[in-house]
């Protein structure tokens, strides 16, 4: 027995059970679940209807994350998915889809904010006077000049999100299909978003 995407072989709304008068085509077809994973980067590609190709993600381990408030989005590691509202299971099995909550490598953005702004971003301000002066001997300083534009942009970061930089990892949500396009990309979450995720996480624990 195929997965098959048709009506008629369900009741009506009466509840009467409808005649059957022909078999499956292939046009009502389903098909497996992908169940994405997180681990080394692996794709299938799927022919289907009319000749087009979806990619069904196995596995993945990276995907493009935007961080909206500062307009910018970058390529970084996926670490693990903490919370689904639909099944706790599929947060037990690290898979990957629509709609789940995961945590991503903060390394990526804290280096552009950072080169951006001036400014330190987490680790209790990362001590800040004694890596200053450590990267300041490694680095090319900057130009008066340059270093002036940099503070003269205005930047704040909500406490959650500057937390969350402390600890290397931000939380994120999937707004891609991995099983469909093959990718696992999506946003940043941020302010009455992440207060109401941060609540849902906790309260699993």
């Amino acid at each position: 027995m195929g997965i098959s995407r048709d009506s008629r072989h369900k009741r009506s709304h009466t509840g009467a059970k409808r005649a059957q008068y022909r078999k499956k085509r292939k046009f009502e077809l389903g098909r497996q679940a992908a169940g994405t994973k997180l681990g080394a980067k692996r794709i299938h590609e799927v022919r289907v209807r009319g000749g087009n190709k979806k990619y069904r993600a196995m596995r993945l381990e990276a995907g493009t994350y935007s961080w909206g408030s500062e307009s910018i989005s970058r390529a970084t590691r996926i670490v693990a998915v903490v919370y689904n509202a639909s099944n706790n299971e599929l947060v037990r099995t690290n898979t990957l889809v629509k709609g789940a909550i995961v945590q991503i490598d903060a390394t990526p953005f804290r280096q552009w904010y950072e080169n951006r702004y001036a400014q330190v971003l987490g680790k209790k301000k990362r001590q800040a006077a004694e890596d200053e002066t450590k990267a300041a001997e490694g680095e090319k300083p900057r130009s008066k000049r340059a270093l002036a534009k940099c503070l003269a942009r205005k930047s704040t970061v909500e406490s959650a999100i500057d937390d969350q930089f402390v600890s290397g990892r931000l939380y994120a949500i999937v707004t891609s299909r991995p099983g469909q396009s093959g990718r696992c990309d999506g946003y940043i979450l941020e302010g009455k978003e992440l207060d109401f995720y941060l609540r849902k996480i906790r309260s699993k624990k």
